[in-house]
């Protein structure tokens, strides 16, 4: 559109009076932006009005959205007359034009569920709020895997006072999902901040602390797809975090926050938007700094640190004890051990080293912390490392060197930390385990004693005697190493090199199952695991994958036998 003749409109006559503006913003996306339209043209609710925000698109997203508005009177077209870089600039310029009194915010490349306006309209008019929320489901598109964003904050329908009565919510910062009043916003001034990103948690901080009501429903009314990795150039903001730029923005944006929570009265509910930061953002970037470089993390400690240092002591208060660590670790500039740390976050991995100080406590690392926020911060007598029952101790297995043997085996060192001390002087049992269907394979080894709670073996691990489902099996499995002490077993994770020479390798058929490719690699984010990719391979296994899928069901056991015996 010419900017100054206002938004292109659809021939015919819309609706006078919509009851919603569904406002969806697109850039550069003119494959998904159909998809995420036919969502809001598909609404059980349709007196609604649509507004396509471009922000000055360079593909064939500018034709595709006419296209959509011509086939629709219910669809507007808005180009920005220059590209913003972000999300606020295409939001604002069509509040500007929206002419419902309920607003709502949808991404090109996620979508509606059908009743999503019906039902957070309803909430509106059961009583007067400033804006109503629901589910948020997830959608990997890699997987294809569903989950619901902060299930337990939507659990329940509920209609809250303020967010006094549920602080929890700073977590649910996203603002789709969401329809807003558009009295309560104008009341308010209320609107994205542009330039800058991260807007969503500012918008989100601003209105849970504005609205005098809102109201929660636990159905489904945004479906997100999200795509973790994806090419850096494809890549959502929130998944470059690999970008320094990224970290400043976070920071900033919090900045922000902390000023806006200060200058309108709710400087009680910093503690919990501060522990928020900690659980939620800064350990987004914890689970990637064993895959960053010296240079990175020292600048890493530069943004962040400064800004740790305002947060309240509740907020560290409330977070599990290996995050703190973290966090302690990257206040303290111990870069080298706060990468450590890092590896293994949230699977109850032990650290590589402990010091029992003159006052009996055991804190993380070779020393006894120099101050006392450090030693505060880095107990982990709490652990009880040396006293935990065997099945829920702490270890910590790392593979030190992998060498490629032949066909598609590895040679594997591995290294067991034990720093409570709780497996006998002299060699271990250990069992390394896989289970790419239903048929486990597993290679027992024995780890020998190198110092007092460290113990180190080798093993060969040969990928093709893995016993694969008859009809195939695709997917991705992380070995985990087992050990045995006195008839019981302690389970754990297997932590792998963060970068190593990946291969890929061919497995002809065997015991019926069709080749397969099988590869090698690292998983490349956290915890930082081996990780073995199989797909079937040849155009026998496509012909046959989906016979087999049917005759291999329980009940008809005997049938699947027999092709095997077939097949062999």
């Amino acid at each position: 559109m010419n900017p100054r003749t206002g938004p292109e409109t659809a021939p015919g006559t819309p609706p006078a009076a919509p009851d919603v503006t569904v406002t969806v913003i697109v850039y550069n996306d003119a494959g998904r932006l159909p998809r995420a339209v036919a969502s809001v043209r598909r609404q059980t609710h349709p007196n609604i009005e649509i507004v396509i925000s471009d922000d000055h698109s360079t593909d064939d997203t500018p034709r595709v959205a006419r296209e959509l508005a011509a086939r629709d009177p219910r669809i507007r077209y808005l180009r920005l007359p220059e590209n913003s870089g972000g999300c606020s600039a295409p939001r604002n310029r069509a509040l500007e034009i929206a002419r419902a009194p309920y607003l709502m915010f949808l991404d090109s490349d996620d979508e509606l569920p059908e009743r999503a306006v019906e039902v957070l309209l309803a909430a509106h008019r059961a009583r007067e709020i400033d804006f109503a929320m629901g589910a948020v489901r997830r959608v990997r598109v890699d997987t294809g895997r569903h989950s619901t964003w902060m299930p337990h904050l939507v659990a329940e329908h509920r209609t809250l006072e303020g967010v006094e009565a549920d602080p929890r919510l700073f977590f649910e910062h996203l603002s789709t999902g969401k329809m807003y009043a558009r009295a309560f916003l104008d009341r308010h001034g209320l609107r994205f901040p542009e330039g800058i990103h991260y807007e969503d948690q500012l918008f989100s901080a601003q209105a849970y602390c504005l609205a005098k009501t809102f109201t929660i429903v636990p159905e489904p009314v945004y479906r997100w797809y999200v795509a973790p990795y994806a090419d850096a150039g494809a890549a959502s903001i929130s998944n470059q975090r690999h970008k320094l730029a990224n970290v400043r923005d976070r920071i900033h944006v919090q900045r922000l926050i902390d000023a806006f929570l200060a200058e309108s009265g709710h400087e009680s509910l910093r503690e919990d938007k501060d522990y928020k930061f900690l659980k939620h953002d800064f350990r987004m970037y914890a689970g990637d700094l064993p895959l960053r470089d010296e240079e990175w993390l020292a600048s890493f400690a530069d943004t962040v640190g400064p800004y740790l240092d305002t947060l309240s002591e509740g907020a560290y208060a409330r977070l599990p004890r290996d995050e703190r660590i973290v966090v302690e670790l990257v206040r303290d500039r111990r870069l080298a051990d706060a990468r450590e740390a890092a590896r293994g976050l949230g699977h109850d991995v032990a650290p590589p080293r402990v010091t029992t100080g003159p006052d009996g406590r055991t804190y993380w690392g070779g020393h006894v912390p120099d101050s006392e926020r450090a030693r505060r911060e880095l107990d982990v007598t709490g652990l009880e490392l040396d006293t935990r029952p065997f099945v829920v101790a702490r270890f910590r297995h790392e593979i030190t060197e992998l060498d490629r043997g032949p066909g598609a085996s590895v040679d594997l060192t591995i290294r067991t930390h034990d720093p409570g001390l709780r497996l006998p002087v002299g060699p271990q049992r250990a069992t390394l385990l896989l289970t790419p269907g239903r048929q486990r394979l597993a290679v027992a080894f024995r780890l020998s004693p190198v110092r007092p709670g460290v113990f180190e073996g080798r093993v060969h691990l040969d990928l093709a005697a893995a016993r694969l489902p008859l009809r195939g099996f695709t997917g991705v499995r992380h070995p985990v190493l087992r050990l045995h002490h006195r008839g019981r077993a302690h389970t754990g994770i297997l932590l792998a090199p963060p970068a190593f020479p990946p291969f890929t390798t061919r497995v002809a058929r065997r015991s019926g199952a069709a080749p397969h490719r099988i590869t090698v690699e690292p998983e490349g984010h956290a915890p930082g695991r081996l990780q073995v990719r199989w797909q079937p391979a040849g155009a026998a296994a496509r012909m046959l994958r989906p016979v087999l899928r049917r005759i291999a069901r329980p009940g008809v056991r005997r049938a699947a036998l027999l092709v095997r015996s077939v097949l062999r």
